[in-house]
């Protein structure tokens, strides 16, 4: 595979993309909290879109997969600014793909250019989870150390590592939420949702569709997917809703 295309954010962070010349709206795949655009959901897309001719695109968050920067240096709003300098290479409407955290930096964009969003699909989005399920989820032990230390390990169901958790990303994570005040979603919107997700609990996609407003939002619960959300049944989905919000009015 050929080396992927580097841009320098306006804050100075080196960000790893791949685009796909297409017929727009192109469609922006944004990944997960430590995942990477070589992950099974946007390679999936990518042969979509090299097979139906679509524009795609894909990058990684700086200190995530090519990327430059330190991954415990970065928090939401950096890679919210990321993703946003990334969108700058493209013209016209953008059909967003966030999945896990990449649900909440959709949000983040939608919040901030509206008229530039075609569509959004949330893949077990986990909007505002620094504070609802990190924060709310540390023992009083957890949060003492995170203040003293600056920092704190949680185990992790995909790696032998665990998460290091810095207090940055839970403070900064608190002038970035979503779900606090109201969340206006002017174009069509397709929510997919494992009921046996354990990393973002279906309570939270029925959060997000109660709270958001807009003229055509939809969720699909699949009973038995995980977080992951990456069998063929699943990726069948996922592509299933991107084609059906770009189709013409």
């Amino acid at each position: 595979m050929t080396e992927p295309s580097f841009l320098v954010t306006p804050q100075g962070r080196r960000i790893a993309y791949r685009l796909t010349d297409g017929t727009g709206p192109c469609v922006v795949f944004c990944g997960g909290f430590r995942s990477d655009m070589e992950g099974t959901k946007a390679l999936h897309l990518q042969r979509w879109a090299e097979t139906t001719g679509r524009a795609f695109l894909r990058f990684d968050y700086s200190g995530h997969g090519s990327s430059g920067g330190d991954f415990l240096e970065g928090a939401i709003g950096d890679w919210f600014e990321d993703a946003r300098a990334v969108i700058g290479l493209v013209a016209g409407p953008i059909l967003l793909v966030g999945s896990s955290m990449g649900g909440w930096i959709s949000l983040l964009l939608a919040r901030e250019m509206p008229d530039r969003i075609a569509g959004l699909v949330g893949i077990a989005a986990a909007p505002d989870f620094t504070e609802d399920s990190m924060w709310q989820g540390f023992t009083p032990d957890q949060r003492a150390e995170l203040e003293r230390e600056r920092r704190v390990a949680l185990p992790s169901d995909y790696s032998d590592e665990p998460y290091i958790i810095t207090r940055r990303l839970i403070e900064e994570g608190r002038t970035r939420l979503v779900l606090r005040e109201r969340l206006d979603l002017p174009f069509p919107v397709r929510l997919l949702q494992g009921t046996a997700d354990t990393d973002v609990p279906q309570e939270v996609a029925l959060r997000l569709l109660g709270h958001a407003e807009g003229p055509d939002i939809r969720l699909l619960l699949v009973k038995g997917a995980d977080h992951r959300f990456s069998t063929p049944e699943c990726l069948g989905l996922i592509e299933q809703a991107v084609e059906d919000l770009l189709q013409p009015a």
